[in-house]
């Protein structure tokens, strides 16, 4: 049986804890709702996906067919044909279209899911979702 003087020093160290605990979880709920928590951009990456698809299409010839699984002659007409003969444009985001075809093959490509994609690309969730569905 403990005595008074560890039970009392038990119950010191439960309620040390307790309050700690509590300020812990009062220093998350101020930061949580400081304005610069959800201003701070997620996609903020130096290569957008614009930049990265340039660099697909400008650079080796091997590096668009690993990535998209087209060589660039295929990539470039598959995006002629989708503004010709889809009506596909430019999205009111600024998505070109050869962005918006690279977003589509990249997924089917690898495989990975929308929120991989849309970090490899610098867009929200919707957008990818946007363009995988086309």
């Amino acid at each position: 049986m403990p005595s008074d003087k560890d039970r009392a020093i038990l119950e010191q160290q439960v309620v040390l804890a307790t309050t700690y605990f509590l300020h812990l979880i009062g220093i998350a709920a101020v930061l949580y709702q400081t304005p610069q928590y959800w201003s701070q951009s997620y996609h903020d990456s130096a290569l957008s996906g614009a930049a990265w698809v340039n660099e697909l299409i400008h650079g080796h010839p091997d590096r668009i067919f690993c990535q998209l699984g087209m060589r660039l002659h295929v990539f470039m007409s598959f995006c002629a044909n989708l503004q010709l003969l889809g009506g596909l444009t430019t999205s009111h985001h600024g998505v070109t279209v050869e962005e918006q075809a690279a977003i589509f093959l990249y997924t089917f490509v690898t495989g990975l899911s929308i929120r991989h994609i849309g970090e490899r690309f610098q867009c929200a969730n919707e957008t990818i979702s946007t363009w995988v569905i086309l």
